[in-house]
């Protein structure tokens, strides 16, 4: 008993440092940018942002106001999204469409700056996660029954006074950042102790062949797993302990990357949505099917560069022979 205490002692002291050092980045990065949205938000300036992009959802089948709701789910998260869905009150087929390209592209400042931490470009996780929103919101308008909507809906700020604004920021920014101190410490401690005591290899056997289907190295399991459940923001911790302990590769890990930019919290999330009678299947499997098809299209991708790359070596040694 006590030689297990003190290995899960060691679990905890191995797991606090770098828990503590994530935890303060992602505070870094979340508290300004939730600060930069509520002020855009009070001044209007996320209303004339929309004005522009909303023909664009017109295409796709969607009301004008739709650009009102992606476009916070941008710079917010999916609470942000359901507090301006419930002041909408789009049909369900509409809010089904809209919520499933916010689960595709919300958080992008700080999802973004953790998928480039780990070995993936910026601008293509950027440009990935906002193309496939689009297709994946014109598929299932073409898919799902009913009629695209042609009502007109009206969007108003949630506060008049700056001060109400702020006062009500405040306990949510802390509930926030509290969450993340302890979520993403608390899955580094479990995943220390998962590998010290021998737990880890037996819950990865089972996903291998899974990871397989996905296009996905089966090393990726346990991270797969965590980006499924609770996020890429609670799960950053134990993908750049992964990488920067070198069991798992650059190339591996933008493999993962390109998966879970498009596929990610599958529980929390899509069950916030739940809550507005949004169907979980209509939330989940359209993108978890896009999620294989775009990994399969970057090995594909990869295989291409790499037989380039040989073929232009060849050619190089062949004109200095």
């Amino acid at each position: 008993m006590k030689d297990f205490n003190n290995r899960l002692l060691m679990c905890v002291k191995q797991a606090l440092p770098s828990g503590l050092k994530t935890s303060l980045w992602l505070i870094k990065l979340t508290l300004p940018v939730s600060l930069a949205v509520l002020l855009l938000d009070y001044f209007g300036l996320l209303v004339i942002m929309a004005e522009y992009t909303s023909p664009i959802f017109q295409l796709i089948g969607l009301p004008g106001v739709a650009a009102i709701v992606l476009i916070t789910s941008i710079f917010t998260n999916i609470y942000s999204v359901v507090a301006v869905l419930t002041t909408l009150a789009l049909p369900v087929r509409d809010g089904s469409i809209l919520a499933v390209m916010c689960l595709i592209s919300h958080g992008f400042l700080i999802e973004t700056a953790i998928l480039k931490k780990t070995g993936s470009s910026a601008w293509r996780m950027l440009i990935l996660r906002l193309t496939s929103s689009f297709i994946v919101g014109a598929i299932l308008n073409m898919i799902l029954p009913g009629q695209a909507s042609e009502g007109a809906y009206v969007y108003q700020t949630q506060y008049t006074e700056l001060s109400k604004a702020l006062l009500a920021w405040l306990p949510q920014i802390g509930t926030t950042l509290l969450k993340i101190i302890i979520l993403v410490n608390a899955l580094l401690i479990v995943q220390r102790c998962l590998e010290e005591f021998g737990i880890l290899k037996y819950l990865i056997k089972p996903l291998t062949p899974l990871m397989q289907l996905m296009g996905l190295p089966p090393n990726a399991s346990f991270l797969w797993a965590v980006g499924n459940t609770i996020g890429l923001a609670y799960g950053s911790a134990v993908m750049l302990q992964k990488v920067e302990e070198g069991q798992l590769s650059r190339k591996e890990c933008d493999l993962l990357n390109h998966h879970l930019s498009i596929s990610h919290s599958q529980l929390e999330d899509p069950l916030l949505f739940v809550t507005l009678g949004y169907s979980i299947p209509v939330l989940i499997i359209p993108r978890v099917l896009f999620a294989i098809i775009v990994v399969w299209l970057r090995r594909i991708e990869n295989a291409l560069k790499e037989k380039k790359h040989k073929v232009v070596k060849v050619a190089y040694q062949n004109t200095h022979i």
